[in-house]
């Protein structure tokens, strides 16, 4: 069969298997969820996953990604809990309307190799809950890990007897059979890198679609100088760096700046100084096509094994790389997105250097992502919070944990973060089972309620004679 017969067949089964669920209730689904999200969520097999996503993708470790797995099914599941996605959903009896919520239908989802589990249970729970169907498609280095997760989420339809095609994998993966999925399907969502996303909205099917990520953090002078540090160390050594959330530069207040690399040092950083090119040119090779890109063998990597190829020696036990910021930021390669536990550190003197260096750093690479702040200074907040073309800005925070929605903020939870016209999606939001709902608005008559000129005009008027 060639690439559209194939695919044909799997959303032939969705669609049948859609049908199938068509009369259910808001509690048959909600107890849909809670069951395929068990499967990815108990320790048998979230080890499972996650050792053999470690093993096929040679990215990030074990232990993160099973704490990776546990916080992010039940975040969303935290979500979704009491959530109408069906039928009946809202009232207006001011303005009398009612709100009807209907699947979007089949949903074509794409998961990123940085990512192959944790992706998968996460966004099968928010498509399932608007009672759709999913193809995954997962990339071809990572597609036995991601039909791991696939298969446990089938066990758990199996359990609740709900129909299995409901959650389906390509279970052997190309760029021509990803193509075709896109084409047949309801929705694309596409989690993963610049082209990836690309191709989704070039499909000609409606696509939600994520930025590349650039995290920066600002360390305020009136921060708490021990905490920042622990968090963003945290943030950037947890799993390698695989998130697009991990911090990746900071900006830190000259009068703290020293204490704030010591602790980082102390937590287990090693500062790369003479050895800054040596580095430079192992993280960034010329490829095929006569660019400079990131070295694939470098990605989600250790810091010792990223050192070693390097030619740079550390210790065993040094889990981030620092490297100083250079001032001509547009031009180097440390202020771009790093995937990788390295972690570039600038210096400023006033609130509007530092913002600046922000400014220009997320303008450079990864435009409407994120950014944060460690301070108390609520005009420090609000400045970036009214200036910032940025999608979510994390205040007092670890940024990998934050940005997809932790138990420690009201973030929505998720594993795809939408960042709007600056990074070229169609959404800023978190992508959650919301943005896979279709909504019919019933309006009912009322008696007219007209403005009259005055209502609207009168103030203006008053001003422009005056």
């Amino acid at each position: 069969m060639n690439p559209k017969e194939i695919i044909e067949q799997y959303v032939q089964r969705a669609k049948r298997a859609q049908q199938e669920i068509d009369h259910y209730t808001q509690e048959e689904i909600d107890r849909l969820c809670v069951a395929i999200g068990w499967e990815v969520y108990c320790d048998e097999n979230i080890e499972k996953l996650a050792k053999l996503a470690v093993e096929e993708t040679g990215m990030g470790n074990v232990a993160d990604k099973i704490l990776k797995h546990k916080n992010k099914v039940l975040g969303v599941l935290k979500d979704i809990k009491g959530a109408k996605s069906v039928g009946l959903i809202e009232v207006d009896d001011e303005k009398k309307i009612k709100k009807y919520a209907k699947p979007v239908g089949v949903v074509g989802a794409l998961t990123p190799v940085t990512n192959p589990t944790a992706t998968p249970a996460s966004n099968g729970i928010s498509i399932l809950k608007g009672k759709n169907a999913v193809i995954f498609a997962p990339h071809p280095k990572a597609k036995n890990a991601t039909k791991m997760a696939v298969d446990f989420m089938r066990d758990g339809l199996r359990k609740v007897g709900a129909p299995l095609d409901l959650i389906q994998v390509i279970e052997d993966p190309s760029l021509e059979l990803t193509g075709e999925l896109m084409k047949q399907v309801n929705v694309v969502l596409a989690t993963g890198g610049g082209p990836m996303v690309k191709a989704a909205y070039s499909s000609g099917t409606p696509a939600y679609g994520v930025g590349p990520g650039n995290a920066v953090q600002i360390i305020a002078e009136d921060c708490d100088v021990l905490d920042a540090a622990r968090k963003v160390f945290s943030s950037k050594s947890f799993d390698h760096a695989t998130s697009c959330s991990s911090e990746n530069s900071v900006i830190v207040h000259a009068t703290i700046y020293d204490t704030f690399v010591d602790e980082l040092i102390k937590l287990g950083s090693y500062v790369v100084k003479q050895e800054r090119d040596q580095l430079e040119k192992y993280m960034w090779i010329t490829n095929a096509k006569g660019y400079r890109s990131i070295n694939p063998a470098i990605i989600a990597q250790s810091a010792k094994k990223i050192a070693e190829g390097a030619n740079i020696q550390i210790h065993d036990d040094v889990k981030v790389l620092l490297v100083e910021g250079a001032k001509d930021i547009e031009k180097d390669f440390f202020s771009q997105e790093k995937l990788s536990p390295v972690l570039t550190v600038f210096k400023y003197q006033t609130f509007e250097e530092g913002y600046k260096i922000l400014e220009r750093l997320t303008n450079n690479y990864g435009t409407g992502h994120s950014c944060g702040i460690h301070t108390f200074n609520q005009t420090y907040i609000e400045t970036l919070g009214l200036r910032m073309k940025t999608s979510r800005i994390m205040v007092n925070q670890a940024q990998a944990a934050g940005n997809g929605g932790a138990f420690f903020n009201g973030m929505p939870s998720t594993v795809s973060l939408g960042c709007g016209s600056w990074g070229g999606n169609i959404t800023s939001e978190n992508i959650t089972f919301k943005h896979f709902i279709n909504v019919t608005w019933v309006s009912e008559y009322f008696t007219p309620q007209r403005p009259s000129d005055e209502d609207i005009f009168g103030d203006y008027l008053l001003e422009v004679k005056s």
